[in-house]
């Protein structure tokens, strides 16, 4: 684990997020995917839950629209990036 629990792969899709290359799918339970690449299902939701990143706008279930980070989701990447 790194900083704040986060690892490697939390800091890399958050820049993914950040770099405009990431889009949730929207469930009981988001999906996000990079470059079109499905993510792990675990960091994921470990992102989703910690209020990390959201979908830019509302749609239907199972539409996919793009990620972006909130404003403690840029802190925590600002965080792991700096570490």
């Amino acid at each position: 684990m790194s900083v704040h629990g986060y690892t490697a792969r939390h800091r890399a899709m958050l820049q993914a997020v950040a770099d405009g290359r990431a889009e949730l799918q929207g469930d009981r339970v988001p999906s996000l995917s990079v470059d079109g690449l499905w993510c792990d299902f675990t960091a994921t939701n470990d992102l989703c839950a910690a209020g990390l990143v959201v979908a830019a706008s509302r749609s239907r279930t199972g539409a996919r629209v793009p990620a972006v980070l909130t404003p403690v989701g840029r802190q925590v990447l600002g965080t792991l990036v700096a570490a």
